[in-house]
């Protein structure tokens, strides 16, 4: 069984599908098989959406919100680097400052 290349979808394509299942009254299937996507992405895109135009704080990420959190993960995974290379950097120099023989 070979799968299929992953496609991708821009941002406008994405909310263009969202808009016809809103605006068509179709269901969600029948509107991925038209379009030639998957239910299950279709779906995963309808529930962002409506995610996204919620006000409840203590809801599920926006997608802003989840971009937010995926840059601070990878800035605080730089930093913890940063931060272990000098750990070790100072280590080693105290060690060096330290032996007699230098």
């Amino acid at each position: 069984m070979t799968q299929k290349p992953r496609r991708t979808f821009t941002d406008e394509q994405k909310a263009e599908a969202v808009r016809i299942v809103g605006q068509s009254g179709k269901p969600v299937s029948q509107v991925a098989k038209e379009m030639g996507l998957t239910e299950s992405a279709l779906r995963k895109w309808v529930k962002q959406v409506q995610v996204d135009h919620q006000d409840d704080p203590q809801g599920p990420l926006t997608s802003v919100e989840r971009q937010e959190l995926n840059t601070l993960r990878r800035d605080l995974k730089r930093v913890q680097m940063e931060r272990d290379f000098l750990k070790k950097a100072a280590t080693f120099f105290a060690r060096d400052s330290s032996d007699p023989m230098s």
